[in-house]
């Protein structure tokens, strides 16, 4: 005997359920249980592939600390080359002379070898080696250190030279 929703309601009871067309009600709890291992079997293979996602948001965020770092060094290398062009057209030209050779050592090399010393700039056994390393002997490397390091104090523009040579060494 079939029933309507308005037999259901003189009875006191609630409205009947209904399942999509052609569906019974067995088949619909089994549609909810397989739904239910399907769900199991989806978790189950995001756990698997779990390691994989985490290699590769680690890989993810080295390669970001990488470029943030390159892109540090940049700005740094952008701020340096501003500051020598400004350096170098506030100190005007070098006074005529000052960029000639001491002991046949130019201010190119001067600062090639300063800047190979690094954090030993203080030890002289170490600036002898440095300068025998470009071709220049000891006594020629003691004259040229005083030289250019005198020029560097007294001229603005052969300081500013010497800065830029450096930061591009």
């Amino acid at each position: 005997m079939a029933c309507d929703a308005n037999t259901h309601e003189a009875f006191g009871n609630a409205a009947p359920r209904v399942f999509p067309r052609g569906a019974a009600p067995n088949s619909f709890k089994e549609g909810k249980t397989m739904g239910l291992f399907k769900g199991i079997k989806d978790m189950k293979d995001m756990v698997e592939g779990a390691p994989a996602l985490i290699e590769s948001a680690q890989q993810l965020g080295a390669n970001a600390q990488a470029q943030a770092q390159a892109a540090q060094q940049m700005q740094a290398a952008g701020a340096q080359a501003y500051l020598n062009a400004a350096n170098s057209a506030n100190a005007g030209q070098p006074q005529p002379g000052n960029l000639d050779p001491i002991s046949g050592v130019t201010l190119e090399t001067y600062t090639a070898i300063v800047k190979s010393l690094g954090a030993s700039a203080g030890d002289e056994a170490a600036g002898t080696l440095a300068a025998q390393a470009h071709g220049v002997n000891a006594a020629d490397w003691t004259s040229a250190k005083a030289g250019w390091g005198g020029r560097i104090q007294v001229d603005r523009a052969i300081g500013a030279r010497f800065n830029a040579l450096y930061t591009q060494a």
